[in-house]
């Protein structure tokens, strides 16, 4: 019986395509070579710090997956150290082959090397096997890490503000107003 085998290893900034692969949905928007780009400085900047690195996972020698593994505190406020494994992906050919759990393992080894007592990670809140994975190994909500763009947040802020607090009528009134002249100038 042939048995494959997954090896883990260090990124090297030729892992960039393939980590822009993986980690698409989670990089900025750009074109794809400022991503690669992005991704070669991140992977040589992990590559010279102690408290970080880029493990890529290999299955069969072909590769399969990436995490990036960086300490720091539970949260800004919270400051047990704790290293974060971010964007644990694996490609979808490789899934259930022990690749995902090769990956937490690096991520746990490296927070024994440290000396740090907590890991944590997060999966993406529609991928419902990351986060059934992640709960089989024991890992447990903390916090909903939920985005919006600035503009987005400004506008629903502002649409939230009492009429008072806003300045000035609301759009409603200035539009009736408005329509209201038109028609009074179109009748004269």
């Amino acid at each position: 019986m042939h048995r494959s085998v997954v090896t883990l290893r260090c990124a090297e900034p030729t892992d960039a395509p393939l980590l822009a692969d993986l980690w698409s949905d989670d990089l900025r928007r750009a074109d794809r070579q400022e991503q690669v780009a992005d991704l070669e400085l991140i992977v040589k900047a992990a590559a010279q710090s102690p408290e970080q690195r880029i493990v890529v996972a290999e299955y069969d020698g072909n590769p399969a997956a990436a995490v990036f593994l960086r300490v720091t505190t539970l949260s800004p406020l919270n400051l047990d150290p704790t290293v974060q494994a971010l964007s644990p992906h694996v490609l979808p050919q490789y899934r259930r082959h022990g690749v995902g759990r090769a990956l937490m393992e690096a991520a746990v080894t490296f927070a024994e090397e440290q000396g740090v007592g907590h890991v944590a990670t997060a999966a993406t809140s529609g991928s419902r096997d990351a986060n059934r994975f992640m709960a089989r190994l024991g890992l447990g909500p903390q916090a909903v890490l939920r985005v919006a763009t600035t503009h987005a947040l400004r506008a629903r802020l502002t649409a939230l503000r009492p009429a008072h607090e806003r300045g000035g009528r609301q759009l409603t009134q200035v539009l009736a107003a408005r329509r209201s002249q038109r028609r009074s100038q179109a009748a004269g």
